[in-house]
């Protein structure tokens, strides 16, 4: 799917409201109190309470641990995987740092992050484990995307700044159709598509600065046709990334930390999530983008 114009929504990084959790794991707001009753009283079954689950904790050790099992999984379950030198893997680190200091997005848990390079020389994607109390981040892994364009007309280039998958949209699934070029522009039936939310950027067509709102998402692309142009540039103004990789995302749920929790309250994020999925523990819930080159100015941060 490419990006969609549009009126600008609020967005950012605070929290969407949500049942709040007590030391028991028992949502007060949902919790029942049992009223007094008399004999003539009727006898009602009390309101299940709602029951979230802890986000996952681990501790540096086991969280490098993990990042270890996932870069296993990556190398076997995407092909034409990046490799990155030692000094690539610092820039990497690096710029996960000063992209999560800018965007004020606070590292409260061992988690992956999902760091976009949109410089046109670059277009590459790295998953960067973060640990909140090290400064020892690590790359488990990378893979070439595209992002926005410019010289086309209502092409985006993609926004700068730090974007969460959160519980106040629900993302969705390709349902494999083709476009009158016959191009499935989100990928095969099946493939996950992320939605960051309306997020302002500027026209890749004009070259003034002018910007303007987008639905800005992360997905697949036709993987006849466009798949092997990924490492260039070439989007409306979201992030394509290959068919293999949007899989391993989904299985692992390396974005969806948060959607988990309210797959156990809310049918639609349990219907939304693969069945055969086995969420890792250091899963986040964050996709970064930042440009090496500064070849466009952000439009905005977030």
């Amino acid at each position: 799917m490419s990006a969609v114009a549009a009126q600008p929504a609020s967005g950012g990084l605070e929290q969407p409201a949500a049942p709040t959790v007590g030391a028991s794991g028992v949502s007060p707001s949902t919790a029942v109190t049992p009223t007094p009753t008399t004999p003539s009283d009727p006898v009602l079954n009390p309101t299940p309470s709602v029951e979230i689950p802890p986000l996952p904790a681990l501790d540096d050790a086991a969280a490098r641990q993990e990042a270890g099992k996932l870069q296993a999984a990556l190398k076997r379950e995407v092909p034409n995987l990046q490799s990155f030198t030692i000094q690539q893997r610092a820039h990497w680190v690096a710029a996960a740092r000063n992209g999560v200091e800018q965007g004020g997005y606070r590292i409260t848990r061992a988690q992956v992050l999902v760091v976009v390079d949109r410089n046109p020389a670059v277009q590459r994607l790295a998953l960067v484990l973060a640990l909140p109390d090290s400064d020892d981040w690590e790359v488990i892994g990378g893979v070439k995307v595209s992002t926005g364009t410019k010289g086309r007309k209502y092409y985006y280039i993609t926004p700068t700044g730090v974007f969460d998958n959160t519980t106040d949209r629900l993302g969705y699934r390709a349902e494999g159709t083709k476009n009158e070029n016959g191009i499935r522009g989100i990928g095969a039936k099946g493939m996950r598509v992320w939605d960051f939310g309306w997020r302002n950027a500027v026209k890749g067509w004009r070259t003034d600065g002018e910007t303007g709102d987008i639905r800005l998402e992360m997905h697949a692309t036709d993987p006849d046709f466009l798949e092997r142009r990924l490492g260039h540039t070439g989007s409306e103004g979201c992030v394509r990334v290959p068919a293999a990789f949007n899989v391993f995302l989904d299985r692992h749920g390396l974005l969806d930390v948060q959607y988990e929790q309210a797959a156990s309250y809310d049918g639609r994020f349990r219907a939304l999530l693969r069945k055969d999925r086995t969420p890792s523990p250091i899963a986040g819930e964050v996709m970064l983008v930042f440009d090496s080159g500064d070849s466009v100015a952000p439009a905005s941060r977030s």
